[in-house]
């Protein structure tokens, strides 16, 4: 039974990472994976799931790796520039997070799994970045009279822009993205006369 299931999920990451979400059926997926149509549902309600499922695990690959290989002991403003150029490129070159830049599907997608799922459970930040920024608190280097989670919705705020490239326009957005960074983590930074 789990190799039926690791099997959807194989085949599901590689046509969804070669076709895209849209382009991509269950029927594709079970006949590569050798497997009635029907036999998919035993595993997944719907390809939405199959995919969110997928993408989650492809998110969180990216930001472990993204975490390990930036220095956390820089400024935070280096920290978060790093983390933020890491996080888009990283985005852009894997085809299945691609697909966030897709709103149209992914918003979809997204929604249907918070309902089932509740809110919070997609956490498309770093898990273990809250604890840097109260580090950050407690070492004096950030603001602390604005709430650790305020700052994280923040800096998801920052990341959230990038789906809006082309109406910002792409002549001036990684500028615009850059400058947003740099000013917000000054402002987050700025420590005078906060408590």
């Amino acid at each position: 039974m789990i190799d039926k299931k690791a099997d959807i999920l194989k085949c599901g990451r590689d046509l969804f990472g070669s076709k895209g979400f849209k382009d991509t059926s269950i029927a594709e997926i079970t006949k590569m994976a050798g497997m009635a149509t029907g036999t998919f549902y035993n595993y997944y309600p719907s390809k939405d799931k199959l995919f969110m499922e997928i993408y989650l695990e492809e998110n969180l690959k990216l930001k472990r790796n993204i975490m390990e290989s930036v220095n956390l002991e820089a400024s935070p403003i280096d920290v978060m520039k790093k983390i933020m150029f890491l996080n888009l490129k990283g985005m852009t070159s894997n085809p299945i997070l691609k697909e966030w830049y897709n709103r149209d599907v992914f918003s979809k997608i997204e929604q249907s799994f918070r309902e089932e799922n509740g809110f919070d459970c997609v956490a498309f930040l770093y898990d273990n970045f809250i604890e840097i920024v109260k580090k950050w608190q407690i070492e004096g280097k950030m603001r602390n009279d604005i709430d650790a989670e305020m700052i994280m919705a923040i800096f998801s705020a920052l990341v959230n822009i990038e789906t809006h490239k082309e109406e910002i326009g792409l002549r001036y957005f990684p500028q615009v993205l850059e400058y947003l960074a740099e000013f917000t983590m000054k402002g987050l930074m700025d420590c005078s006369g906060k408590e």
